[in-house]
């Protein structure tokens, strides 16, 4: 009786086992044939900066965009994690650059 109830065990493990490759391999060929569609990605921001400047003490994020003869809308692009009222002296923002 033990005998019978090991290997009725064993069976069980290897048709589980069998099952989760088996679904595995099928959510792969899937995400594949969908072209990663259905599957959470997250994509790069796409920014590409040329040239940086460290802020300087009293500077703020529109005495840069003004001294560098800077467009505002583009300068919030090439430095989207900016916090413009917590700038500090040294901190590199980005003053040529594009997005995509």
């Amino acid at each position: 009786m033990a005998n019978s109830s090991k290997v009725t065990a064993v069976i069980l493990n290897v048709v589980l086992m069998l099952s989760l490759l088996l679904i595995s391999i099928s959510s792969v060929a899937e995400s594949r044939f969908l072209g990663g569609h259905g599957m959470v990605k997250e994509e790069a921001a796409g920014i590409l900066c040329d040239l940086v400047h460290g802020v300087e003490s009293g500077e703020t994020c529109s005495g840069v965009v003004e001294k560098f003869k800077l467009n505002a809308e583009t300068f919030t692009l090439i430095n989207p994690n900016l916090n413009c009222d917590a700038l500090f002296v040294g901190q590199w923002v980005c003053i040529d650059g594009a997005s995509n």
